[in-house]
């Protein structure tokens, strides 16, 4: 069965490898609009049939205010794929990276709402608890609390999932911390769904994360932290936005599975050290704020200033913000 209005994005330096020429062949045949968005070193000879692929030169003469504004070299220019698809009548937006391979079950037919294993408890869950016995924990999750267990003490539930986070297998995940002290390999359980009600943290990534229409504003990744904290932020912002909407965040099995690309992980480490800081300090101050129900671009501007003020985020980034809003109405 073909997808109807559905994107995939990613954005990625490679050239055309096999990861990359998998999904453009997949999505011809489903019916999937596939966007690569490139950088700086991507080869400037970057061709693949099935693949929109966007250089440094293509974005810049795009009508996107996001596209001139964003720094190079940063994986938040991820953000102007999604425009792109947005702007191409997308209503799905899937997004992974160039080292995720697909299990055929990533290719099912995407469904926003679920029967879900409803879980309520205010503070910290540590997901991946509750789809393996190993030790692991995903990247953004505060360091002082991965010693707490997760138990699953939910009920069953029907409810609508606009924003749905899948897991990785084999190299999921997780932080440099984890990959210089354990770094074992994983494969999660093949389990249903989870979703976390309000007040419920847990960090989610951009690896395999599907995104429904009406959460598209809260897609934003912010430049003006490191990359391996950008989707984690965007993460953070996107829950708190998301509850105040009455939504909620799926987690479910592994869709895709990971042969990594090769990580400095000390140079990881440290585009980590704000977040090993700071993660429940951000958590708790976006939860204290007053944000407005189903009034995305506000909370993002309320969101944002309060990561200003937390040094999480610089000012600057408000002024990027405000390119990808003013891009957001100009096209939805």
């Amino acid at each position: 069965m073909a997808f109807q209005n559905t994107a995939l994005v990613i954005t990625s330096i490679a050239p055309p490898n096999t990861v990359l020429q998998g999904y453009a062949a997949a999505c011809s045949k489903q019916g999937i609009h596939f966007i690569v968005i490139g950088d700086t070193k991507s080869p400037s000879d970057f061709k693949l049939d099935g693949c929109h692929f966007f250089s440094i030169e293509q974005q810049l003469k795009m009508s996107f205010q996001t596209a001139q504004i964003t720094p190079t070299k940063h994986y938040a220019r991820k953000n102007i794929g999604y425009l792109e698809a947005i702007q191409n009548g997308a209503t799905t937006i899937i997004e992974t990276d160039d080292d995720n391979l697909p299990y055929a079950s990533f290719w099912e037919q995407r469904k926003k709402t679920w029967e879900v294993d409803f879980i309520e408890q205010k503070g910290w869950l540590n997901i991946y608890n509750l789809f393996t016995p190993k030790k692991i924990w995903p990247r953004g999750y505060p360091l002082e609390f991965i010693h707490q267990i997760a138990t699953e003490s939910g009920s069953p539930k029907t409810i609508d999932c606009p924003i749905q986070a899948g897991l990785a297998n084999q190299e999921p995940d997780v932080d440099a911390v984890y990959r210089l002290v354990i770094g074992e390999e994983v494969t999660f359980e093949d389990r249903a769904p989870i979703v976390l009600g309000k007040h419920t943290w847990c960090p989610f990534n951009s690896q395999n994360t599907t995104w429904f229409k009406e959460a598209f504003p809260l897609l934003y990744l912010p430049a003006t932290c490191s990359m391996r904290m950008t989707d984690i932020v965007r993460g953070f912002v996107a829950q708190r936005i998301a509850w105040a909407n009455d939504w909620y965040i799926q987690f479910h099995k592994a869709t895709v599975y990971q042969e990594r690309n090769e990580h400095n992980l000390i140079h990881d480490f440290k585009g980590e050290i704000s977040g090993y800081l700071n993660n429940d300090k951000i958590v708790k101050a976006l939860s204290e704020l007053e944000l407005i129900p189903n009034d995305c671009f506000t909370n993002l501007d309320r969101c944002y200033q309060c990561l200003v003020e937390l040094e999480i985020v610089t000012i600057e980034e408000l002024d990027i913000l405000k390119a990808w809003k003013n891009d957001l109405n100009s096209i939805i």
